[in-house]
């Protein structure tokens, strides 16, 4: 166990994930034949464009947007779309299209005792996800594991072998501690990458492969949805649950990704972390059912739109929650992109102590 090595976060990185990264205020820039000084939130730039935005509090919002076969639209322009706050119609300040960005995930690899019998479909199920979405040279991951207490089995890499040979290595055991692996991991993704203001940046995303129960967590479900809002990280969740699968169902078909006839309540979390963020959720019985889907994740991960709006009059510091709708013009077409953000001020944060 390396418990010490992730609680280990440098301050200015609470902070910045504590900032409410995705609305920020910004000071008039003065002249200046020096490079400023990068804001606490990363802005979307228009193409070719790296300069810091000033002047403005702003709301960015990363999305995607996909046909009725659930295929990529990349050739849309700013024209085509609309976004709501609050439902209340917003001018769109800055608007961009994000192709080809370099890759940070966060895997979350269940391994508490709950999943036991299906450990090595998350073992296989993670796998897979890798090989097809990460590239050699551009893309990094780092490998969690979700128990009673979260820990890193293996940092940041590119390497492949590395990352597979650390989940082959898992095994089961333990409570399930789900919503403190998501908060952490978002907090490691921001080290890691942290938010920054220029068109060279990266895609921060987080997959969760669980049965979506928790026993164990300090943070609640609404702790570690916000802060994923907050920095822009999109969730992508597979569900090990099979408690919908019935024998006579497994041997009439071998893909059972579509019957699916009632959620239960950890798929229903998993549903909510994905839904909310931005991201889907999946529920297959079978690792071949989701050979299609991981290719979809990799195109989707970088075939992104990005808009700006000014933040409304009175709702910088509320402390509210705000929706964000992002309506598209052209019929039988869907955005995917996050809910809402929570207008905090900056308070600063400290993480709870490791549980004894």
């Amino acid at each position: 166990m390396r418990p010490a090595r992730f609680w280990r976060i440098p301050a200015f990185l609470l902070t910045l994930a504590f900032a409410a990264p995705s609305v920020w205020a910004q000071a008039p820039a003065a002249p200046s034949t020096t490079p400023p000084e990068p804001p606490a939130q990363g802005e979307p730039a228009p193409a070719g464009n790296s300069s810091i935005r000033a002047d403005v509090n702003l709301v960015d919002v990363l999305f995607t947007v996909v046909d009725r076969k659930n295929k990529m639209v990349s050739d849309l322009s700013q024209q085509n779309f609309s976004v709501f706050d609050d439902g209340k119609p917003q001018e769109i300040r800055f608007f961009s299209q994000q192709t080809d960005l370099p890759l940070r995930v966060g895997l979350l690899l269940d391994t508490s005792n709950s999943i036991r019998q299906r450990l090595q479909f998350e073992q296989e199920a993670a796998i897979d996800f890798l090989f097809n979405v990460i590239r050699r040279g551009k893309d990094e991951a780092v490998l969690m594991s979700i128990d009673d207490q979260p820990e890193v089995i293996q940092d940041f890499t590119g390497d492949m072998d590395l990352l597979r040979d650390a989940i082959q290595r898992q095994r089961a055991g333990g409570a399930t501690a789900l919503y403190d692996a998501i908060y952490l991991t978002c907090a490691q993704l921001l080290q890691h990458a942290p938010l920054t203001n220029t068109s060279n940046d990266v895609r921060r995303v987080l997959v969760v492969i669980s049965d979506g129960e928790d026993t164990l967590s300090h943070h609640s479900r609404g702790e570690a949805l916000e802060i994923a809002q907050r920095a822009g990280i999109v969730i992508y969740t597979i569900s090990s649950n099979t408690d919908w699968i019935t024998t006579d169902q497994e041997t009439k078909t071998s893909n059972l990704s579509d019957r699916k006839f009632e959620k239960g309540p950890g798929d229903q979390v998993l549903q909510q972390f994905a839904e909310d963020s931005g991201g889907r959720a999946f529920f297959p019985y079978h690792v071949d059912d989701l050979a299609q889907s991981f290719s979809q994740i990799g195109t989707e991960l970088r075939s992104q739109y990005s808009l700006a709006y000014t933040l409304p009059s009175g709702q910088l510091t509320d402390g509210k929650f705000h929706t964000i709708r992002v309506a598209v013009a052209e019929k039988g077409l869907q955005v995917h992109a996050r809910k809402g953000y929570l207008a905090t001020p900056v308070v600063g944060a400290i993480l709870p102590a490791p549980a004894k």
